[in-house]
C-alpha cells in the first residue's frame, strides 16, 4: 500500500465493545493501532517494519523556524474543535485533495458513504478540527480522542491554499490544543521512511516511533538510533 515493491498485510479488527472508552483507546494507541472506519487495524508484515506508529510528547514538543513560519502564513486562519460533519463542501475539498495532491488510489470520486464509512462511523470519541478564513472552509483534520492521546486520523485541504502550508500549521495547531486540553500524546498515525506522503511526520522533534514492538524517542534529524522508552509514560525504559 505505502511502498509499491512491497505487499501490506494489515488485518481489520472488530473492537469489543463496539464503543471505546477513552482509557481502553489510549492502550490500543499504545500497542500501535489505527481505526479506520468502525474497525482498528495495525500492519502485521511477516518480513517488513517499514510502517511505525509515530507519537508527539506535546509538553515538550518544540517547533522549528521553518514550521513556525507557517503560523505567520495563517493569522487570518479561525480554527477550533467541533462534531465530525459531512456535507458536500467537505466532501468536494476531500475529493479535490486526493485527485489533486496525488492520493487517490482508484478512479472515481469517493461517495458520501465513502466518506461517512472511512472517517465518521467510528468506535471512538471521533472530532473534526476545522479551519476557516472568513466564511470559507480551507481544510479539515478528523481526530480521534483517548483520555490521554489525540489520534490524527485523516488531514485534507483545499488544493488552492497549498503555499499556506497549511498542513504544517494544522499540526501546530492539533499538538497546541493537546497541551491546552491537558493530553499527553498526539498521535500522528504511521510513519514510513520511503513514503513521500509520509516521511514528513518524522519532521516534529521530540518523537516516538514504534519499531518491533518498542518504542523509541529521538531528539532531532540527527538522531538516528534514539532511546527506548516506556510505552505508558514515555520515559526511558529502565535496564534495572
Amino acid at each position: 500500500m505505502y511502498l509499491p515493491d512491497r505487499q501490506m498485510r494489515l488485518p481489520l479488527r472488530l473492537p469489543s465493545p463496539r464503543q471505546l472508552s477513552p482509557l481502553q483507546f489510549d492502550l490500543l494507541l499504545e500497542a500501535g493501532d489505527r481505526r479506520s472506519g468502525p474497525l482498528l487495524y495495525r500492519p502485521d508484515c511477516a518480513h517488513c517494519e517499514a510502517c511505525e506508529a509515530i507519537r508527539i510528547p506535546v509538553a515538550r514538543f518544540e517547533p522549528t523556524r521553518s514550521q513556525r513560519r507557517s503560523v505567520k502564513k495563517n493569522l487570518d486562519v479561525d480554527a477550533g474543535l467541533g462534531p465530525a460533519l459531512l456535507d458536500d463542501t467537505r466532501l468536494g475539498l476531500y475529493n479535490r485533495h486526493k485527485r489533486e495532491r496525488g492520493l487517490a488510489r482508484r478512479e472515481g470520486d469517493a461517495t458520501a458513504r465513502d466518506y461517512h464509512f472511512f472517517l465518521l462511523e467510528t468506535c471512538v470519541d471521533t472530532r473534526e478540527f476545522r479551519y476557516y478564513v472568513g466564511d470559507r472552509l480551507i481544510a479539515v483534520s478528523i481526530l480521534d480522542l483517548g483520555f490521554r492521546g489525540v489520534s490524527s486520523v485523516y488531514h485534507y485541504f483545499d488544493p488552492d491554499e497549498a503555499a499556506r502550508s497549511i498542513g504544517v500549521y494544522s499540526v501546530l495547531r492539533e499538538i497546541a490544543y493537546c497541551r491546552e486540553e491537558g493530553f499527553e500524546w498526539y498521535y500522528l498515525g504511521l510513519y514510513v521512511s520511503d513514503c513521500q506522503h509520509l516521511r514528513y511526520k518524522a519532521d516534529y522533534y521530540p518523537h516516538q516511533r514504534r519499531r518491533f514492538g518498542v518504542w523509541r524517542e529521538y531528539s532531532g534529524p540527527d538522531d538516528h538510533e534514539g532511546v527506548e522508552v516506556d510505552p505508558l509514560t514515555g520515559h526511558p525504559a529502565s535496564r534495572g
